[in-house]
């Protein structure tokens, strides 16, 4: 059900986006402007479960459920906690709204930013406020609204610009505190008590055991399917949801290890500290810019031997060519996937940039692939160019590349316009709201709700490949 804005985002970035999904070379049982509109609509609203990645590799799925479920019955409105019933380590809670909520008198206007974390649970935290009531004070009774066109002047005592109800909370602090000349205090400010969409705040939640993770995310994962022993890479690695989940489906075991490069040194270090959380050992971060991530002499061979002896005593990039045997590329992207959303801010040639990154990093990745080693490449983002296009590009680079059958695959087929063949459309996996938006009106039984789990998710991408056997060189 909609009750805001569809995504709103610059002419052009419209036009090139709906090019995708009205194209004449698209053929689809549905009405191509109908899905459209159904996407920008899904995308400013938040998806329908709350998704929560397991550490399995510390307890049973059963007894996580169980502590989680004591957890949540203390809150007022504990919401059901149910198993995914293709995937053994994600949990799922239902997210419900919009409820009826009345609006208050006093009005506080956060970030669009914020504003989205308080529609998948969050509290509001002082960073985030723009705007409050003249004089408000702690233990107020506000009402919470989103500047969706970032048109709001920090400090403001009221705005009457673009905005959209979020629900409403009581404040924690004084205007006073938020906005003075030493900074805002730490922590929260707004205490959601009736949000527009219900869903828990997890925030020091059984921290070691469970991880917010969105579906598509966790799906990755499984389909990259590591082994205990392997050698994993993950490229682009922050803030570690993935790496760490290679690590837990892996058991953490000493024999194996997984590689995680990011090139911010503050976002390597988040990547460790959620590997400390989660109580996984396995994993080496490094800062680093995955594109140089393969050492710089491409004719230089290495012996399986010399590279396995090279992986033992030097840790850090640059690698060897043919170092990994499983690589994960959760690439650079648009973010056009995302949810919720209400506004996107980027220009056309900010949109169309990442492609060209995006083929340096699989050009590296695979290089750094060993013979008969998996690769797999996902976005959260919804254009042709940085998905399907660029699997259509790889395979015509290089041959060496096969595409291959996803497990699990619980979103649809890729989309047609890059010129792959139906069979190859198949093997990919694309998970596309719209298509669960598409006229919907979500029931709420146990039943119902499970049976749209992988439908109503955040936009987003997977392809798998096979290196094959032969020495792999650039078409």
């Amino acid at each position: 059900m909609s009750v805001f804005p569809q995504l709103s985002m610059k002419p052009e970035v419209r036009e090139h986006l709906s090019s995708v999904y009205r194209g004449k070379e698209v053929e689809s049982e549905f009405d191509k402007d109908e899905v459209f509109e159904a996407l920008l609509s899904c995308l400013s609203h938040p998806p329908l479960f709350t998704c929560l990645r397991a550490s399995t590799h510390l307890h049973p799925l059963q007894e996580i459920q169980h502590r989680l479920e004591q957890h949540l019955a203390q809150q007022k409105r504990a919401p059901a906690v149910y198993t995914h019933p293709q995937l053994p380590d994600v949990l799922l809670l239902p997210v419900h709204g919009p409820r009826h909520v009345d609006l208050l008198a006093s009005e506080v206007i956060v970030g669009a930013q914020c504003g989205n974390a308080v529609l998948r649970g969050a509290h509001v935290f002082t960073p985030g406020i723009l705007s409050t009531p003249k004089y408000m004070k702690a233990g107020d009774m506000v009402s919470v609204f989103s500047d969706v066109e970032g048109k709001c002047t920090r400090g403001a005592k009221e705005f009457k610009g673009k905005k959209v109800f979020l629900g409403n909370g009581i404040s924690e602090v004084d205007r006073s505190e938020l906005f003075c000349s030493d900074g805002p205090v730490k922590g929260v400010a707004i205490r959601m008590t009736e949000p527009l969409y219900q869903s828990p705040s997890f925030d020091g939640v059984l921290t070691d055991e469970v991880f917010l993770q969105n579906l598509p995310s966790v799906v990755v994962g499984h389909v990259l399917g590591p082994r205990p022993g392997e050698r994993i890479l993950d490229m682009c690695a922050a803030p570690g949801g993935k790496t760490t989940h290679i690590a837990s489906l892996m058991g953490n075991q000493a024999s194996g290890t997984v590689v995680a490069l990011e090139k911010i040194r503050s976002k390597m270090e988040k990547i460790i500290q959620n590997a400390k959380m989660l109580k996984l050992d396995c994993i080496k971060a490094y800062c680093c810019n995955s594109i140089h991530a393969v050492s710089s002499d491409p004719a230089q061979e290495y012996s399986a031997d010399l590279i396995a002896i090279f992986c033992i005593f030097v840790d850090g990039p640059p690698y060897p060519e043919e170092s990994f045997d499983r690589i994960l590329l959760d690439a650079p992207c648009s973010g056009l996937g995302q949810r919720p959303n209400m506004t996107y801010s980027w220009s056309l040639k900010e949109v169309c940039s990442y492609q060209p990154l995006q083929r340096k990093l699989l050009t590296t990745a695979v290089r750094l692939l060993k013979r008969g080693g998996v690769l797999v490449y996902s976005t959260c983002t919804v254009t042709l160019a940085e998905n399907e296009e660029q699997v259509a590009w790889a395979l015509k680079t290089f041959p060496c590349l096969t595409i291959e059958p996803q497990v699990p695959h619980l979103g649809s087929e890729g989309m047609q316009g890059a010129g792959l063949s139906c069979d190859q459309r198949r093997l990919l996996q694309r998970f596309r709201p719209e298509l669960a938006w598409r006229g919907a009106h979500f029931a709420h039984s146990p039943e119902s709700l499970l049976q749209n789990a992988n439908t109503d998710t955040i936009g987003f991408f997977i392809a798998k490949f096979i290196k094959n056997g032969e020495k792999c060189t650039q078409a």
